[in-house]
């Protein structure tokens, strides 16, 4: 009896915290807390998590935005997707402007093409914005964003795109809806096919085969964008669910391996516990511009009124 009792008081204490996720890019993760006891146990995991995340030196966030975060103001934080691997930073091949506001309930997404040909501040030179990152880290990423669409952002999470995988893994497969239908033999070359309509990604490789293909898609880097972030709100919406709440530690693990951010953990309590309703009206948006090739190598040349553009989606947004 007193088992059943004890088990009925957790399920109703969860019930009454409800699902408080931790915002994390490309793709963001939820980490569902339980009562009790057991609670104390999961917080002290999420902290240990958060800990191996927090990056404290790369780039400072000013009081000013980090007041926004406390006060549920509205906020704009730079996702970072980049592909890192054994002796090589990487490059951010997924860009992604994200504004969360609480009065709105509502969430934007604005992705920048990697191929964006924009001055790399701090090196002085144009180049392909994801460039920035593999030259100076999330601190070079972040100016060289700022400066394109005239923004002031210094709060950033990056994951490595191999944690995508992980991510994937760790809250079972997700579903997404896919607009045209190719076998992979591409990057994996797994032999995987993908069917036009709701497909299931049971694993992380297929997911990462997903999202990565390109050169098969008639909308090329667009396309692929917009399945990065079809995939990163399914992860949001199989994780914040409560059935997922079994799989905490996995999901835990997916993102302390793979994510940097230098948000605190009040930060990510705040914008779990204030700003979660903001996925009830999402919306998102690529940058356009026009192909071009400079000695030998594409990129995307993005018109100031382009950028100016970026730059009032954002601010309207915030307001």
């Amino acid at each position: 009896m007193i088992a059943i009792r004890l088990e009925k008081n957790l399920k109703k204490r969860v019930e009454k915290m409800k699902k408080i996720f931790i915002t994390l890019g490309i793709l963001l993760a939820i980490i569902v807390i339980g009562g009790g006891g057991f609670a104390y146990y999961v917080y002290h995991s999420v902290q240990n998590a958060a800990d191996k995340m927090y990056d404290s030196k790369s780039v400072k966030p000013s009081e000013k935005n980090t007041e926004k975060i406390k006060s549920e103001k509205p906020i704009s934080i730079l996702l970072l997707g980049v592909d890192e691997r054994a002796g090589d930073v990487g490059r951010s091949d997924t860009v992604i402007i994200l504004t969360l506001n609480p009065q709105k309930k509502a969430m934007q997404m604005i992705s920048i093409p990697r191929d964006t040909r924009t001055e790399i501040v701090g090196k002085g030179t144009l180049n392909k914005i994801n460039a920035a990152y593999a030259y100076g880290g999330p601190k070079m990423a972040l100016d060289t964003v700022n400066k394109f669409a005239d923004l002031n952002l210094d709060q950033y999470i990056r994951i490595n795109m191999e944690g995508l995988a992980d991510l994937v893994d760790a809250v079972g497969g997700v579903t997404v809806y896919n607009k045209i239908s190719w076998h992979d033999e591409g990057y994996y070359k797994k032999g995987y096919y993908y069917a036009k309509g709701n497909i299931t990604l049971d694993t992380g490789k297929k997911a990462l085969g997903y999202v990565r293909m390109r050169h098969l898609d008639p909308q090329g880097d667009f396309g692929r964008n917009q399945r990065q972030r079809d995939v990163i709100m399914a992860v949001i919406n199989k994780a914040s669910t409560i059935q997922s709440f079994s799989r905490y530690q996995e999901i835990l693990a997916a993102i302390q391996n793979n994510i940097k951010t230098n948000l605190t953990l009040d930060d990510m309590k705040n914008i779990a516990m204030n700003y979660r309703d903001c996925r009830q009206n999402t919306t998102d948006y690529e940058v356009k511009g026009s192909s071009a090739t400079i000695d030998g190598i594409y990129y995307l040349n993005v018109s100031q009124a382009e950028r100016d553009k970026v730059h009032n989606m954002v601010t309207n947004m915030e307001q």
